[in-house]
């Protein structure tokens, strides 16, 4: 983990602008019934070209697998929770939810995104999932401030999850970001206790990222695929991310157009 300073944090942030608006263009070209995940992970690329950035995810070699990721994109659908890899073969069908996930490089400095799109009308209970998620994000971001400490900002995330009868995924976190994609040195959960963790400081910088499940908690993988992680029970998730820096004032969203 490092501080940034001001001026890197500023280019952490134009990043974030390249990549919320890759997301962004990901979920506008969704046509329910003929868009594949694969023809997101085009729009992506293409968008994110368009902007001067760099797909950062592209020959990402995380500690967890044996390869590199061959992506730029995450596109998770359904009981899919995170890491789903885009498929020319996946088609997006109407009452479907599917998170899109990226990372954005622009001069070096990285910024991580992920939106959760409605494909066509779902029902209320999907709605309901992408609501609180979303909220659960925006009520994290808005409690960091230098002396927070990790466990009152992943507690203040759990709140709004279990109040609303879903579950937080406990064995995935969000992390620090800069220069690499997985900073070491700061795991940023989604549950905690209050007063306990690393307390924040100015110029730390690290996404925050609420991945809930409608149903249990629990996870894992399928099939031999390394990357993507689904729900055990098989219930809908969702996964909701900014990048964010803790300032002197409080928190500075950094992935936004």
């Amino acid at each position: 983990m490092t501080i940034k300073t001001p001026g890197e944090i500023d280019a952490m942030a134009a990043a974030g602008s390249a990549a919320a608006r890759a997301v962004k263009a990901m979920r506008d070209a969704i046509v329910p019934g003929q868009t594949t995940t694969m023809d997101l992970e085009e729009v992506a690329r293409e968008t994110l070209a368009s902007l001067g950035a760099k797909p950062a995810l592209l020959g990402y070699h995380p500690p967890f697998s044996k390869v590199a990721y061959q992506h730029a994109t995450c596109i998770s659908v359904n009981d899919e929770v995170i890491h789903g890899v885009p498929n020319s073969t996946r088609v997006l069908r109407k009452g479907d939810i599917v998170s899109l996930d990226l990372v954005a490089e622009v001069d070096g400095w990285l910024a991580d995104t992920t939106i959760t799109a409605l494909v066509g009308d779902v029902n209320p209970k999907a709605q309901r999932l992408v609501d609180v998620t979303r909220a659960a994000l925006l009520r994290g971001i808005e409690v960091i401030r230098p002396g927070l400490r990790l466990g009152d900002l992943g507690n203040a995330i759990q709140k709004v999850v279990e109040k609303n009868g879903m579950s937080v995924v406990r064995e995935l976190a969000g992390h620090g970001i800069g220069r690499t994609v997985h900073e070491e040195g700061l795991d940023v959960y989604n549950f905690g206790r209050p007063g306990t963790g690393v307390e924040l400081q100015p110029g730390m910088t690290f996404a925050v990222e609420p991945m809930v499940a409608a149903g249990k908690p629990n996870v894992e993988h399928r099939g031999g695929d390394p990357w993507t992680i689904y729900t055990k029970d098989r219930s809908l998730a969702c996964h909701w991310e900014h990048t964010v820096a803790v300032t002197e004032n409080g928190c500075r969203v950094l992935t936004k157009e």
